[in-house]
């Protein structure tokens, strides 16, 4: 999937690194939607997209005067990240609590059809 046109400019013209890093933040924020719907398939496809792009945007030095816009971009991104990693926590969770509940079901079907192989 390629998202060079998440921001707005000439699709033919070298993306700077401003755009790029616009593009990654597009990315995380998207990555983020799917993590509230629980769409983990995707966010791992977004997040192996993103690397990319993370290692394309940093192959070279910030360009001057632009260190604070990348340390914000970067800021946000990182709360995003930790947004994402709670409901990560959430959802093995609720899937740890799923299986020991179907543990229990199996567990008292078996009894409950060991009561009546004996009837």
């Amino acid at each position: 999937m390629n998202d060079d046109h998440l921001v707005p400019g000439n699709s033919y013209e070298e993306p700077t690194p401003a755009k790029t890093l616009a593009n990654i933040l597009l990315l995380t924020e998207r990555m983020l939607e799917e993590a509230r719907r629980d769409a983990w398939e995707t966010v791992t496809e977004l997040e192996e997209e993103r690397r990319g792009a993370l290692n394309a945007c940093f192959s070279e030095p910030i360009p001057p005067n632009q260190e604070d816009l990348f340390s914000q971009a970067l800021a946000a991104m990182l709360h995003m990240n930790e947004e994402m990693i709670g409901l990560l926590e959430a959802a093995k969770e609720n899937v740890a609590v799923k299986r020991t509940d179907q543990k229990h079901v199996n567990r008292s079907l078996g009894h409950y059809l060991d009561i009546e192989k004996s009837h």
